[in-house]
């Protein structure tokens, strides 16, 4: 009988970062040494893990599989799934030592903990501009090779990110998901509804004012 662990005993020289197996390890290794061995028939974008290629099959089909039970919103991988279920539980059990920041996930948290450090590990070999993720850097690296790789099936705009998909299906839908909960007026983007919340705030005024002070 298999006893299952935590143990991680297989651990990366480059960035410590630990595995259970060997054979994780070893995939693991192509993001230090840049090798890719599998690739899209279809775009032929290679990658570093057979996981990551099974992953990305998903943008040319649309396929996601994982679903949510309480919203319904649907992932391509089950592990976005997991992460997007603490959203309903409120589960955050990794905190930054520094600020007691919580997190949903650990990667958000190491990730998090680089706004402290300053560290930007993942650097573009075009115009060496680094960045503190590496899905970060994938998605500026098609600046420089104008890849739009997410599509829109009603109107065939493309886009390089899949939230700008996303967020440009809405102008089809007129879905508006994100509610102030102030005035309950309703915005397409959370990045809208930040915005909108400095009038309820007074953080706009404020600074307005300030600046008529200074002028």
């Amino acid at each position: 009988m298999r006893i299952h662990s935590d143990k991680r005993p297989f651990i990366c020289k480059a960035c410590d970062k630990k595995f259970k197996t060997s054979g994780h390890l070893r995939c693991h290794m192509h993001i230090h040494s840049g090798k890719r061995p599998f690739s899209c028939k279809t775009c032929n974008k290679t990658f570093t893990q057979s996981s990551s290629l099974m992953c990305h099959l998903r943008t040319h089909t649309g396929e996601r599989p994982f679903s949510c039970k309480v919203c319904d919103k649907k992932f391509k991988e089950p592990g976005h799934l997991t992460a997007h279920m603490r959203i309903h539980s409120n589960e955050r059990h990794f905190s930054c030592k520094t600020c007691n920041k919580t997190f949903t996930r650990s990667s958000s948290l190491k990730c998090h903990l680089r706004t402290h450090t300053g560290e930007r590990p993942f650097s573009c070999k075009v115009c060496d501009k680094k960045f503190t993720q590496s899905s970060y850097l994938r998605t500026h690296m098609r600046i420089h090779s104008d890849e739009r790789p997410f599509s829109c099936k009603t109107c065939n705009k493309t886009f390089t990110q899949s939230s700008s998909l996303i967020c440009h299906l809405r102008t089809h839908t007129g879905e508006r998901p994100f509610s102030c909960k102030v005035c309950d007026k309703k915005f397409v983007t959370s990045s809208h509804l930040r915005k909108h919340m400095r009038v309820h705030s007074g953080e706009k005024l404020a600074t307005s004012h300030l600046g008529g002070l200074l002028s």
